[in-house]
């Protein structure tokens, strides 16, 4: 029998075995070796595993706990590489290859169908406060698809991450178990509605018809990308109404994305609205700051130009792209590709701020000092100016408005007055007392007192 260890590497099992069963002879008694290895066989050499069937159940327990050290020795000596060793009756070993054919076959075949990216999983989904409910809300259909939060509806901005998640639970649910997943953007659902209108030569479209249906109803997980696009198309809509009608009523799980929450997609049916609000609606924020130097960190993982990167010049990017990954992702690889250029120039500060001068559309114009902070400290905290001068007293609105008020009366010198009609009018002891505040948490809180810099230093 031959089997593959690796590359180019094809070796006789046999003849390994044969070999294994000489020196062991040389190890231990006649009686113990015609006792428990005269019957046993290799027949897998597999991703550092040596698969060795045995005539018993007993033998299986024996050998482990008895002779496994000795076995694993040998073994490694002839073979020159280090396996675990796996024992299984005959019978167990032909129920695992059927397994794994089965298992072979049906991937092979979704790999077509299924459309999805193998490269989006949740492992190398990066988890931040303002994505950290969506990802366990898009694990926990993974694993039970059909059953937890049926419709699943994710909404958000373009580059936050809702296709990584749904091509996540795809192929998850394609590694774990033996259901069919289709991966499709609205603008294909169209166009494949359309399809179905095109009549054969005997003046009907039954086929197509046909087709369409199984293509769309006998799947396990539907997954339906940019939703929204489907809002001129009201043919359409009535057939994904069907179908949407059709896999619900069979347990099927439906995932969606939009840029915007069901409630906002005016130009769809009411019902297919008030359908997408049957399960979990889940919204997708920007990412903070500290979820933006984790992505930059992770991309550049494994590049060869990983080392050169400055901490500062991540600071930079992760301060300017402020509310798309993608962005974030190009300007990195913009970066790169412009200190190479430059004959491999050292990447500092001031070679990152030339090389992504026309990039970013500048996200901070101010009249003043004052506006500038303001838009700084709203860009960190991930909400609005207009939120810094409203009323809103909520604590992520309250503590990032004290802060900015902190720096423009330490860092800009700025009255206490001034200060507080470019917050909405704010009166003067109101900030006053952010102001107080702020020091005194910034003495017991070195989290916050390390935030705050960064934002100065951003100023500076």
């Amino acid at each position: 029998m031959l089997v593959v260890m690796g590359v180019g590497d094809t070796v006789n099992v046999d003849i390994i075995w044969q070999k294994f069963l000489e020196r062991m002879k040389e190890n231990i008694s006649p009686m113990l070796f015609e006792t428990w290895f005269l019957d046993t066989k290799l027949v897998r050499l597999e991703n550092s595993q040596a698969t060795v069937i045995v005539p018993m159940h007993v033998h299986k327990k024996h050998l482990s706990e008895n002779y496994n050290d000795l076995i694993e020795e040998i073994f490694t000596d002839i073979t020159g590489t280090n396996f675990k060793i796996i024992y299984l009756t005959e019978d167990e070993y032909q129920e695992q290859k059927k397994k794994v054919e089965i298992h072979q076959d049906v991937t092979s075949n979704r790999k077509i169908e299924s459309n999805l990216n193998p490269k989006y999983t949740f492992e190398n989904f990066i988890v931040g406060e303002s994505n950290k409910f969506a990802k366990a809300t898009a694990l926990a259909v993974a694993e039970k698809p059909g059953f937890m939060y049926n419709p699943l509806f994710i909404y958000g901005n373009s580059g936050l991450g809702k296709t990584h998640l749904m091509h996540a639970i795809g192929n998850y649910v394609l590694e774990h178990s033996d259901k069919t997943v289709l991966y499709v953007t609205s603008e294909k659902f169209v166009s494949d509605f359309i399809g179905i209108n095109k009549r054969s030569k005997d003046g009907n479209n039954f086929d197509n018809v046909d087709i369409f249906k199984k293509k769309y109803r006998d799947v396990d997980i539907l997954i339906i990308d940019d939703i929204q696009y489907l809002g001129n198309a009201n043919q359409t809509q009535q057939e994904f109404f069907n179908t949407f009608n059709d896999l619900y009523g069979n347990n099927k799980q439906i995932i969606i994305s939009s840029d915007r929450s069901p409630d906002d997609l005016k130009l769809l049916e009411d019902r297919l609205r008030t359908r997408f609000n049957w399960g979990l609606t889940i919204d997708i924020l920007p990412p903070d700051f500290n979820l933006r130097m984790a992505i930059i960190d992770k991309k550049i993982e494994g590049h060869q130009m990983y080392n050169t990167l400055p901490q500062d010049v991540k600071e930079y990017i992760a301060s300017n792209c402020t509310s798309d990954i993608r962005k974030l992702e190009g300007a990195i690889t913009r970066v790169f590709a412009y200190a190479t250029m430059m004959s491999g120039s050292e990447i500092t500060l001031e070679l990152a701020v030339e090389a992504l001068k026309d990039y970013f559309v500048k996200s901070i114009i101010s009249k003043n000092k004052i506006d500038q902070v303001q838009q700084l400290v709203a860009n960190h905290y991930n909400i609005t100016v207009e939120d810094l001068k409203s009323k809103k007293r909520k604590a992520s609105v309250a503590l990032p408005r004290q802060i900015a008020m902190y720096i423009c009366r330490t860092e800009l010198g700025e009255s206490y007055p001034k200060i507080g009609i470019e917050f909405g009018g704010k009166d003067h002891t109101t900030v006053m007392h952010s102001v107080d505040k702020i020091k005194n948490e910034i003495k017991n809180n070195g989290i916050l007192e390390v935030e705050i810099s960064k934002i100065i230093q951003e100023i500076k």
